[in-house]
């Protein structure tokens, strides 16, 4: 599957799950680690496991693999690596400290 579609995909079940603030940020020219970075916020680290593992079983269901997961634990940020693409799920408080749109340099879009 493209890294376009996968991106859709991701994207449709975190809004499926009511995720907050969902952005996209293309990184496919500052970096080979994945052609896109999506973040989301959840209302609680229960938000949190549940967008995340609702990513997973999406992916599985259309037959793709998941590279990792970490954070699952603590669950106030969670990587989901599905290779080219990147879901970092965070409680608000996580994505404010962390600030990854900035950290990247970017100015995320909408994910829509």
């Amino acid at each position: 599957m493209k890294a376009d579609k996968l991106k859709e995909l991701v994207i449709e079940a975190l809004d499926d799950l009511k995720g907050k603030e969902v952005v996209c940020l293309d990184v496919a020219r500052i970096t080979t680690i994945a052609d896109y970075m999506i973040v989301v916020t959840g209302t609680s680290t229960r938000h949190v496991k549940s967008l995340s593992e609702e990513v997973v079983k999406k992916v599985k269901d259309a037959g793709l693999n998941v590279a990792g997961v970490e954070g699952q634990k603590q669950a106030d940020w969670i990587l989901v690596d599905l290779g080219d693409v990147i879901v970092h799920v965070m409680i608000d408080e996580s994505r404010k400290s962390y600030d990854l749109e900035s950290l990247w340099g970017m100015t995320p879009s909408t994910a829509k």
